[in-house]
């Protein structure tokens, strides 16, 4: 008899985790999935920055093809 219960448990634990680990996994895919489609679908708005061949402050950085319209 308790021998029977220790494998009741075992069983029940065993599938527990199984639906947890299924479930983490769909989690992680449709985040993944999440992400991708942001990346791909939005056009970050232009910052300001110096635009190439212009002199800017000592240190600054330009863009190496801008894809914003000078203004």
């Amino acid at each position: 008899m308790r021998r029977d219960r220790r494998w009741i448990w075992l069983l029940v634990g065993a599938g527990l985790a199984l639906v947890i680990g299924a479930n983490s996994h769909l989690v992680y895919v449709a985040v993944t999935s999440q992400l991708v489609y942001v990346a791909v679908t939005s056009q970050p708005d232009c910052v300001t920055h110096v635009r190439g061949g212009t002199s800017g402050a000592a240190g600054s950085f330009s863009a190496a093809k801008s894809s914003c319209t000078p203004r």
